[in-house]
C-alpha cells in the first residue's frame, strides 16, 4: 500500500484531485495564464510539454515519489494550478509539499494558502507525518516568504543543488515544520484565510 493513496481534498471553494492526463487542457490553460513557462525558477511546463509534464507526475506516483494534485476552482470547474507531495519517505513519516504553481489570475488570492492547508492538514492528521519539507530556488523570494508565512523553520540551503531550465544551476532553500508545531501553523492559516479582505 502506497504511503499516499489517492484522495480529493476541498474547502473554500478549492479542489485537490489527484492529476489526471483528462487535466491536460485545463493546464495547459492555467499556464498560458500568465505565461508561467517563462519563470526560470518554477516547474510549470511549457504548453506543448503539459502532456509529458503530467505522464512524469503519474510515473513518480507509481514510483512511490510524488503524488500531484490538480488545483480546482469548483464554481467553475476550471484547474488553476498543480501541487503536488514529493520526496515522500514514509520509513521517517516525511513528506515535502512542492512543484507547486497556480495561474496568474489566482495568484495573491485564498488559493494557495487554501491548497497549503488541505495538503498540511492532510499530512499532519491522515498521513500522521512527523514532518513536512519544502524546498524552492535561492532566488524565488515571492516562495519563501509563502512558505516562512505558515510558520515553516528554515534548515539550510544546498548549494549547486538542482539544474533550471535555462542551464544555469540553482542553490535550493530547504524549510521543514514538525508535527508539534502544526497546531500553530493552523491556527495561523486559518486566521489568514478568516480575516476580512
Amino acid at each position: 500500500m502506497a504511503f499516499v493513496e489517492p484522495v480529493t481534498l476541498n474547502e473554500r471553494g478549492v479542489r485537490l484531485e489527484p492529476l489526471a492526463l483528462s487535466h491536460e487542457a485545463g493546464l495547459r490553460a492555467a499556464a498560458a495564464d500568465g505565461e508561467l513557462w517563462q519563470l526560470r525558477i518554477t516547474s510549470v511546463p511549457e504548453p506543448e510539454q503539459t502532456r509529458a509534464y503530467i505522464e512524469q507526475a503519474l510515473q513518480m506516483r507509481a514510483e512511490g515519489s510524488r503524488f500531484a494534485f490538480a488545483v480546482i476552482d469548483e464554481a467553475s470547474g476550471q484547474v488553476v494550478g498543480c501541487t503536488s507531495y514529493h520526496d515522500i519517505v514514509p520509513a521517517v513519516q516525511r513528506v515535502e509539499i512542492g512543484w507547486t504553481w497556480y495561474a496568474r489570475s489566482v495568484q495573491r488570492s485564498h488559493v494557495n494558502t487554501t491548497c497549503k492547508l488541505l495538503l498540511m492538514r492532510h499530512a499532519f492528521e491522515a498521513l500522521n507525518c512527523a514532518v513536512v519539507g519544502w524546498r524552492t530556488d535561492n532566488y524565488n523570494f515571492a516562495s519563501q516568504r509563502a512558505i516562512e508565512r505558515l510558520g515553516a523553520r528554515r534548515d539550510g540551503v544546498i548549494r549547486h543543488h538542482a539544474p533550471r531550465r535555462d542551464g544555469t544551476v540553482r542553490d535550493t532553500v530547504m524549510y521543514s515544520l514538525l508535527a508539534g508545531e502544526w497546531p500553530e501553523a493552523k491556527a495561523q492559516l486559518l486566521y489568514l484565510l478568516n480575516r476580512p479582505r
